[in-house]
C-alpha cells in the first residue's frame, strides 16, 4: 500500500513515524478480548498490530482503491473486517456491544464525526484518535480559557476528555500543515449529567458564544432573562467562557421547564 497517494478530498496524511506508531500502540493497550474499530485505517499503518492483537478488529475505509487492498491483505484473516464505508453516516450498533474505536480522523470531518460517535456512546468502551491539535485543545479547554467554548461543552457533557501527546507535522506523509495530538475519550457514567434537552443545550451554548465577548446578560438575552439566571445561580454579569458545563446545563434544563408550562 506504500504506492497509494494521499488524496487531498479526502484529507489523507498517512502515519509513518514509528515511534509515533508505537506511542499509539501503547496508549490503546489492544488487549485479546477487545473488539476494535479503527476509522480511516489507511495504509495500515497500525491496522496490522491491531490485527494481530485484537479479538476483532473492524476497519472502516471510505477510499476504495485502499479499502481493495486492505481486503486482499486480510482477506484470510477471519477475526479482519474491512468495511468500505464513510465513518460519517456508518451504524455502529451493527458491531458490537462493547466497541473501543482508533482512528487518524481526517481534520475536515473530525469535528461531525464525533458528534456522530456520541449517538452509540452507551456501546463505546474508549476512544483513542489523532486529532488537529488545535481542536484537541478546544476539546479539552477548561472554563475561562481562551480555547473554551461550545465544542469543548458539548462532547464534555458526554465525554472524559484526556489529551495524551503532540504529533509533529514529519510524522506524516505528506505532512499536514498543522500540529497534531492523541487523545483519549472515555464516555462519562450515564447518570454524571441531566440533559432534558440536548437540542436545546446546544442552541444555548451556540448563541452564547456567537457574541462570547459580551457578558451572558447580553448574549443570551433573547433567550434568556435576570429571573432565569437567579433561578439556576448563574452570575449574569460573567462572559460565556467563564461558565461550567454544569451550570449550561441547569440554565438549558430551566428554560426548558420553563418553556413547557408557558401557554
Amino acid at each position: 500500500m506504500a504506492g497509494h497517494r494521499a488524496r487531498k478530498r479526502f484529507g489523507q496524511h498517512f502515519l509513518t513515524d514509528p515511534g509515533v506508531i508505537d506511542a499509539i500502540i501503547r496508549s490503546i493497550r489492544p488487549a485479546r478480548q477487545d473488539v476494535i474499530v479503527e476509522i480511516g485505517p489507511g495504509r495500515g499503518a497500525i491496522t496490522g498490530i491491531l490485527a494481530n492483537t485484537v479479538g476483532h478488529l473492524h476497519a472502516i475505509e471510505l477510499d476504495r482503491e485502499l479499502a481493495a487492498m486492505l481486503r486482499r491483505q486480510y482477506d484470510n484473516n477471519p477475526a479482519v473486517t474491512i468495511h468500505e464505508a464513510d465513518a460519517l453516516t456508518f451504524d455502529f450498533s451493527t458491531l458490537s456491544e462493547r466497541l473501543r474505536i482508533v482512528g487518524n480522523l481526517p481534520y475536515n470531518i473530525s469535528t461531525p464525526l464525533l458528534f456522530h460517535l456520541l449517538k452509540y456512546r452507551d456501546r463505546i468502551l474508549d476512544m483513542h484518535f489523532m486529532l488537529q491539535k488545535e481542536v484537541v485543545d478546544r476539546m479539552a479547554a477548561a472554563p475561562g480559557s481562551k480555547a473554551y467554548g461550545r465544542l469543548g461543552i458539548m462532547l464534555g457533557c458526554h465525554l472524559s476528555i484526556e489529551p495524551l501527546f503532540n504529533v509533529d507535522r514529519s510524522a506524516f506523509k505528506p505532512p499536514p500543515a498543522v500540529t497534531s495530538a492523541v487523545v483519549r475519550l472515555d464516555p462519562l457514567p450515564p447518570d454524571t449529567f441531566q440533559i432534558d434537552d440536548e437540542a436545546g443545550l446546544s442552541t444555548l451554548v451556540a448563541t452564547a458564544f456567537m457574541q462570547r465577548r459580551k457578558t451572558l446578560r447580553n448574549s443570551l438575552k433573547t433567550v434568556a432573562d435576570a429571573a432565569d439566571f437567579d433561578a439556576v445561580g448563574i452570575d449574569a454579569g460573567l462572559r460565556p467562557e467563564q461558565v461550567s458545563i454544569a451550570a449550561y446545563i441547569s440554565l438549558a434544563n430551566h428554560l426548558h421547564k420553563k418553556s413547557r408550562h408557558q401557554p
